[in-house]
């Protein structure tokens, strides 16, 4: 029984307590939610009065937005009143002047309608003056006025057809003699739009070494390296006294590049010996015949040829090894083609045929086929052997007159080939005898009385002759040059003509102190 009491006890004690605890709970609960409501109130205060401040601001910040948008405005207004008054100003001013200009116009009319009544007047009396004056030449010639026309337009018809068939007459002799004339002046304009660099060559190359040494070397032991080197080239290979230098001899241009260039090899390797010179031998001429093909394409390039087989591009590189009469022929044939390729062009040709044929004239002196043909005929047979057109064939076979011409520009290409063949200087034999020709012409000039100085111009294609004022008059001055014209033309040996210029200056000083 104790027990059981005891156990009740126990329990409510337990009671007891838990319910003391909750209630210490619950006050502490109480607390914290008052401290949280408390601490809520507080924060949700200062967010308003934060949020109070911000819309402050922002109301503040458009206040003074608006405002500057409104000054602003307002400014624009008064610049648009000032454009506005100034454009008044300036249309009342207009007005005036146009009023004033109206004012003007009406009084000048007003003038014009008096002088026009005033002319009206006087045209009256003049038809009545002309009809009377009609009637008394009608009277004294004894026909009308319509009779006296038809006779007088008869008359004008006849001297008209007249001064026609003599108009006619003068322009077919003008036109025959400015034929020839135009002719000659394509001629010379082509001349002098063609410019190209001469290359004077020979048969003797010179190589310029360093030593005696390097000589010793190239002769080599009982003259075995020379004598390897002269098979190897087919070049003849002259050591002599010459200081600094060995020369090349050879008629062929590409042996004695072959060689020029194997000895600079050689000299550069410094191994000298029949092996090494056979094998650099050929190893410049292999490349030797690169550059030549290289230099053909870059010429047909250059010329804006196309289509051409490769056998014609490499005649046309060895070109540039070749002289004739010590003008290079790859540059002389160049030239050739640009003046036959503006010869077409001004007479309305095709000036790439005409091209074509001029770069193509001369490939005849550069092959090693029938030595025995002249270099035209070989050529014109190279040009058919590699399917190039008729025109081109003929053009180089026809070009020294060896056949007969066929095309059109046959002729252009043998002109072309004078043309550069003999400008001055191009050729070494006739360099001194255009010197010679132009001196010459001064000089002649020089002799008459009153010349004071004279120039030879344009390749000698122009004289001027300066005289003096006080001894030559205008007359005598214009007789001058007809007479220098005629002595050159009868004495003197010249391509195409000679304009002889003769200037007369006065002059008149004076000093001013």
């Amino acid at each position: 029984m104790n027990i059981v009491f005891l156990v009740i006890g126990l329990i409510l004690g337990a009671a007891v307590a838990l319910a003391v605890y909750i209630l210490v709970q619950r006050s502490v609960l109480k607390g914290k939610k008052e401290a949280i409501l408390e601490k809520a109130e507080q924060e949700a205060e200062n967010i308003k009065k934060e949020r109070i401040l911000q819309a402050k601001e922002k109301y503040l910040s458009l206040k003074a937005e608006h405002e500057r948008y409104v000054n602003e405005k307002n400014g624009q207004i008064k610049d648009a009143e000032n454009r506005i008054k100034q454009k008044e100003n300036n249309l009342n001013q207009q007005n005036a002047e146009l009023q004033k200009r109206l004012r003007d116009a009406d009084n000048a009319k007003a003038s014009l309608n008096a002088q026009r009544e005033q002319l009206e007047k006087k045209v009256r009396e003049y038809d009545t003056l002309r009809d009377e004056a009609n009637r008394q030449i009608e009277s004294i010639a004894g026909m009308t006025a319509v009779q006296a026309k038809e006779i007088l337009m008869e008359n004008m018809k006849a001297e008209a057809r007249t001064e026609a068939q003599a108009y006619i007459n003068d322009t077919m002799d003008e036109a025959r003699l400015n034929a020839s004339r135009e002719a000659k002046r394509i001629v010379i304009t082509t001349i002098q739009r063609t410019a190209t660099e001469t290359a004077i060559e020979n048969a003797v190359t010179t190589f310029p070494i360093e030593n005696d040494e390097i000589k010793g070397r190239i002769i080599g032991r009982e003259g075995r390296n020379i004598r390897a080197l002269e098979a190897a080239t087919g070049v003849e290979i002259v050591v002599d006294d010459t200081p600094d230098a060995i020369l090349l001899s050879a008629f062929d241009p590409v042996r004695r590049e072959v060689a020029r260039l194997a000895l600079h090899q050689l000299v550069v390797d410094g191994r000298i010996h029949p092996a090494r010179i056979e094998e650099v031998v050929a190893k410049v001429q292999k490349q030797l015949e690169d550059e030549i093909l290289e230099t053909g394409k870059r010429t047909c390039i250059d010329l804006g040829i196309h289509g051409m087989n490769i056998e014609l591009v490499k005649l046309i590189g060895r070109m540039k090894y070749r002289s004739s009469y010590g003008q290079n022929l790859l540059q002389h044939s160049r030239e050739v083609a640009s003046i036959c390729s503006i010869l077409a062009s001004e007479l309305g040709l095709n000036p790439k045929i005409a091209k074509r044929a001029g770069l193509l004239h001369d490939i005849g002196k550069v092959s090693e086929e029938d030595p025995e043909l002249p270099h035209a005929l070989l050529g014109m047979k190279l040009a058919e052997q590699y399917k190039e057109k008729p025109e081109i064939c003929n053009a180089i076979g026809a070009h020294h007159e060896e056949i007969e011409m066929t095309s059109i520009i046959s002729p252009l290409v043998m002109v072309g080939d004078a043309i550069s063949g003999a400008r001055p200087g191009a050729r070494r034999e006739v360099i001194e005898s255009y010197i010679k020709r132009l001196k010459g012409m001064e000089d002649l000039a020089a002799a008459y009385p009153g010349v004071t100085k004279s120039y030879a111009i344009q390749a000698g294609r122009e004289l001027r002759v300066i005289v003096g004022a006080e001894e030559v008059s205008d007359e005598q001055a214009a007789g001058l040059s007809a007479e220098i014209a005629h002595k050159i033309q009868t004495e003197m040996t010249y391509p195409g003509q000679v304009k002889i210029t003769v200037i007369r200056e006065t002059r008149s000083v004076a000093y001013a102190k």
